[in-house]
């Protein structure tokens, strides 16, 4: 999935140097010392996509990352790679270790995030005063890091997130999921090692 990720990437590029693709990854992939040494190769070859692709972890591995997931975490950061943090159900995030991790994007529900901040959950920072919620999404840019509210089902939720001042949404409202069409990632082979086991 993560090598043909790339390829997706590389073929959507062609059309739109603008676009982001966010892919998965696991901790399971990141602690993999045979898998990730060829996948880090690959993405030496790609590094040029390091602007359009985003790698993703749930906010429990990232919280729980053992130390051979975060060096190849580091080792994707330094080749230009950003992350994004999923599955968060509120914002009480320590900012500082986000930004120094390269997390640049974090995805919270669109009802969550209007909850949490109404329970006065607030992301940990340097910021030594009371933040209002409107100025919640100003802090995390402040860190380098774009808050996204997923998981929009119906204008209701939008409208909510909306008056916080968050910039991006995703969900059904905007549209459903579609498949990618194979022809997608038809262009590169995969490296042989990889399309011998797939």
């Amino acid at each position: 999935l993560l090598f043909r990720c790339v390829q997706i990437a590389r073929r959507m590029v062609k059309q739109d140097r603008r676009i982001a693709l966010f892919c998965n990854i696991s901790t399971a992939s990141l602690s993999d010392e045979v898998f990730f040494s060829q996948f880090i190769g690959f993405l030496k070859d790609n590094r040029d996509l390091a602007a359009s692709m985003i790698f993703e972890l749930g906010r429990t591995s990232f919280e729980t990352i053992g130390a051979v997931a975060e060096r190849n975490l580091g080792r994707l950061f330094d080749l230009g790679f950003r992350f994004s943090l999923d599955r968060c159900e509120s914002v009480d995030l320590d900012l500082r270790a986000l930004e120094r991790a390269g997390i640049r994007y974090v995805k919270v529900p669109g009802t969550s995030l209007a909850e949490s901040l109404r329970n006065g959950d607030r992301p940990l920072s340097g910021v030594n005063r009371e933040v209002e919620p409107r100025e919640v999404v100003a802090l995390f840019a402040r860190y380098g890091i774009e808050l996204i509210a997923d998981r929009i089902e119906n204008e209701r939720v939008a409208i909510e997130v909306l008056e916080l001042d968050v910039g991006y949404g995703q969900g059904n409202l905007f549209g459903a999921p579609r498949a990618i069409k194979e022809s997608a990632y038809e262009e590169r082979p995969l490296p042989a090692k990889v399309a011998r086991a797939s």
